[in-house]
């Protein structure tokens, strides 16, 4: 019998020489990265993004910064300007309509994140049970949602006919409530809460969609012990459901407040600030400062002073809201 060869280990040789054609590899230096982008004709990828930096400088950032500067001048928004210094924000300080319209958009904020959110969790829980028409239901109610704002103030607008026979009066009449008829938008008492209850409506079901969100990641294992365990709907609600929609609450409250805040275009189709100022808003403000009036240094000190309390309203809220998602 042929004894067995000898196993022999390979002896390490010189690197085979690369394949022509083919980029020999390079530390990951930054310049050996360049020099790599520059032989193969490619292009790094922070390359993509300038273009896109560009036009959001141009478009953003440039408006933004100059918006600063003339919030400080005289300027008219045509030709030179001179800086007043802090004189457009005195002026705030005793323009009596600028003062009242803060106290219009803190009013209309608080009613639109009140019943926006509460009618949107309503709405969730609804279409989160197992009926059958829930998905077209869904659709229904977040369907105003993608209307545009405009074209909705529009609709309000004729469901607010001041008519007796038309829109919401007319639907009063033929039930018999012929006695609650209103000049929806032409009572300065009613006009501001008739604009809240437009962008309920509209938004309600934007609300309900972030709420549907958070009540499908709710695990259906801690609703099964906790009936186990003898807890009703309501305390299944309260104990189990309710913290663990802290983090889609905290995005309702956020989306709703900021957009409270800078409300514009319903309050401008709707009721152009009226009847006198009594729906008038800060958004509403500087919008007739600068192209009404051609005050437009002073309507970049309005809209300077309502960027800065959105920002810090917002930072304060989040700041809250994200510390409940902790203990919740």
């Amino acid at each position: 019998m042929n004894p067995l060869p000898e196993r022999t280990t390979p002896r390490p040789g010189p690197p085979s020489p690369a394949a022509p054609g083919t980029a020999r590899k390079t530390d990951g230096s930054g310049a050996a990265r360049t020099a790599r982008w520059r032989r193969d004709g490619t292009l790094p990828p922070w390359g993509f993004v300038v273009p896109a930096l560009l036009v959001y400088a141009v478009v953003v950032l440039y408006p933004s910064l100059a918006g600063v500067v003339y919030a400080f001048t005289d300027w008219s928004g045509v030709g030179g300007f001179s800086f007043v210094g802090v004189d457009n924000f005195r002026t705030l300080l005793d323009d009596r309509r600028a003062l009242e319209s803060v106290g219009n958009t803190l009013l209309l904020t608080l009613a639109v994140v009140v019943v926006q959110n509460g009618i949107g969790l309503l709405l969730a829980l609804g279409v989160h049970a197992n009926i059958r028409s829930r998905a077209l239901l869904r659709v229904i109610f977040f369907a105003p949602a993608v209307v545009s704002p405009v074209m909705v103030a529009f609709l309000w607008k004729y469901v607010y006919n001041p008519d007796d026979g038309a829109g919401l009066n007319g639907i009063l009449g033929a039930v018999g409530l012929g006695g609650l008829r209103q000049d929806w938008l032409g009572d300065p008492a009613l006009a501001l809460w008739s604009v809240a209850a437009m962008v309920v409506w509209q938004y309600a079901g934007y609300s309900m969609v972030i709420f549907l969100a958070g009540l499908q990641g709710v695990p259906a294992e801690l609703h099964e012990a906790a009936r186990i365990d003898g807890a009703g709907a309501w305390q299944r609600f309260r104990f189990v459901t309710w913290p663990l929609l802290a983090p889609a609450l905290t995005i309702n409250l956020m989306l709703s407040t900021i957009g409270g805040l800078k409300l514009f275009d319903q309050v401008y189709a709707a009721t152009n600030g009226g009847p006198g100022t009594s729906s008038e808003t800060l958004s509403t403000v500087l919008y007739k400062e600068a192209f009404v009036y051609g005050k437009f240094g002073y309507s970049t000190a309005v809209a300077l002073v309502l960027a800065l309390f959105v920002a810090a309203v917002s930072l304060v809220q989040l700041r809250y809201l994200r510390a409940r998602e902790v203990t919740a």
